[in-house]
């Protein structure tokens, strides 16, 4: 894949399922957006799969 691909992807995933999130906001009012970013990095499908997205840029 290409750089440009990887970054659409990446651009798609957050678009379709980031935006809007439920969980992410639910944990960003319970306890903080460190806390919520945290957790949607490394315990949310989501974010694994753009973590593995980043990977292949290196």
């Amino acid at each position: 894949m290409t750089r440009k691909e990887i970054l659409a992807e990446v651009e798609t995933l957050l678009s379709t399922y980031c935006n809007g999130c439920f969980l992410k906001k639910h944990h960003q009012l319970e306890n903080g957006k460190r806390f919520a970013h945290r957790f949607c990095i490394t315990e949310c499908t989501v974010g694994n799969q753009i973590k593995s997205c980043g990977s292949k840029l290196k």
